[in-house]
């Protein structure tokens, strides 16, 4: 029988969605399940996106450019200078979703046994990427005790060998919603300087602050190492567009531009309905985003304060994005995730979480957490903790 290559084979599972199959079952019991594993806002998308969408008028759905359209690259752009952002037109890919543009990033800076440091926990696809593009990640451990902060420079700058070709970071951060200083966002800007290397930030979740003073510092006003600098971008939590799969990738550097436009030619275009529906999304008034701010603030601090009554948990309260890392008295989160969809339910409904070792590449990190999306309502939030904190009694009696 042919063989697997060693690529496939090494290909990490979905910590997100390998126990889909065990939601399913429970659903097929009867038993209401709470979606606390996937980062899918229920918040409603745009009503200018859906409205492009229903009002299209092709009569045939074209390719387009393999670098998405001109038109809404330039509204995109117009976008980012509107958040004191210096993009142009010509410094953008569209994607299909920033899953493709890391992939690209990552396919024209490394070759294979090249090494990209990555904070950790960190978004499992990560691994993924790197191991389809046959890099090696490379990572440096941030604490549940300091509210999962950057480490030390001085600890990432030991990490940096020869096979060393980037930097990648999310900001604000999945899983654990930390949001990553000016400070500090200009001292890696001076380490890629000083050992040239790439400096890679996903900032999908840049809108996605909850506290008065925090500020969203984009790598790409780092000017002085602008040619150093990719990031990547999507609509799919901006908008509430997560099945639209549009993405970016955006950087001054021409020769990374040239080579993943080979990568964006290769996989010929990306898609026409959506480009023209997240096109229209650009126009959705600020009201729109105030509210949904102040939506997924409250879910927030209604989750922290609900898993904060539970005894043996750690929890540390997020800045940005929808998640957070929460450490159960628990010895395997695995064994208890699949427990709670396969043996428990509370009057008819269990929880589903992400068990949080998938977002770690060091053996034995992460055992004992999970991590949680606030993405349900808070009435739901609420119901769901509590199934948890019952559960967590249950299984430790076992």
């Amino acid at each position: 029988m042919p063989t697997i290559s060693l690529k496939g084979t090494n290909m990490p599972e979905s910590p997100i969605r390998k126990l889909a199959p065990f939601a399913d079952i429970a659903k097929q019991k009867g038993h209401k399940v709470y979606h606390l594993n996937i980062g899918q806002p229920d918040i409603k998308t745009p009503e200018v996106a859906i409205e492009a969408v229903k009002n299209i008028d092709l009569t045939i759905i074209e390719y387009s450019p393999s670098a998405g359209y001109e038109s809404y690259r330039k509204k995109l752009a117009q976008f980012y200078q509107r958040q004191n952002v210096n993009v142009n037109p010509e410094d953008i890919i569209i994607t299909t979703g920033g899953s493709e543009a890391l992939l690209f990033a990552l396919a024209t800076i490394t070759d294979p046994g090249d090494e990209i440091i990555i904070p950790e926990p960190f978004y499992a696809n990560y691994h993924a990427f790197a191991s389809s593009t046959s890099a090696t990640v490379i990572p440096v451990i941030s604490s549940i005790e300091n509210g999962f902060a950057l480490p030390s420079i001085e600890e990432v700058e030991k990490l940096i060998t020869p096979k060393t070709k980037a930097i990648l970071i999310c900001n604000p951060g999945n899983p654990t919603g930390y949001l990553y200083t000016e400070a500090e966002i200009k001292q890696l800007a001076g380490l890629i300087k000083k050992h040239d290397l790439y400096l890679i930030a996903d900032e999908v979740y840049r809108e996605f602050l909850y506290d008065k003073d925090d500020v969203h510092y984009s790598v790409m006003n780092l000017e002085e190492v602008q040619q150093n600098v990719i990031m990547v971008d999507s609509v799919s939590k901006r908008y509430s567009m997560c099945g639209a799969r549009i993405g970016c990738l955006v950087t001054k550097n021409r020769d990374v531009l040239s080579t993943v436009m080979k990568f964006a030619q290769a996989r010929l275009s990306p898609p026409t309905i959506e480009q023209i529906a997240c096109e229209a999304a650009i126009d959705t008034p600020q009201s729109y985003f105030d509210e949904v701010i102040s939506e997924y603030k409250s879910r927030r601090d209604t989750l922290i304060t609900e898993l904060n009554k539970i005894e043996g948990v750690i929890v540390t309260k997020p800045k940005g994005a929808f998640y957070c890392i929460a450490q159960l008295p628990i010895d395997d989160a695995d064994q208890f995730a699949q427990w709670l969809l396969e043996s428990y339910d509370l009057n008819g409904e269990t929880v589903m979480v992400a068990p949080a070792a998938g977002f770690y590449s060091t053996p034995g990190m992460g055992l004992n957490q999970v991590r949680i999306a606030y993405v349900l309502n808070k009435k739901d939030l609420i119901s769901a903790v509590n199934v948890l904190k019952e559960a967590l009694l249950v299984y430790n009696k076992k």
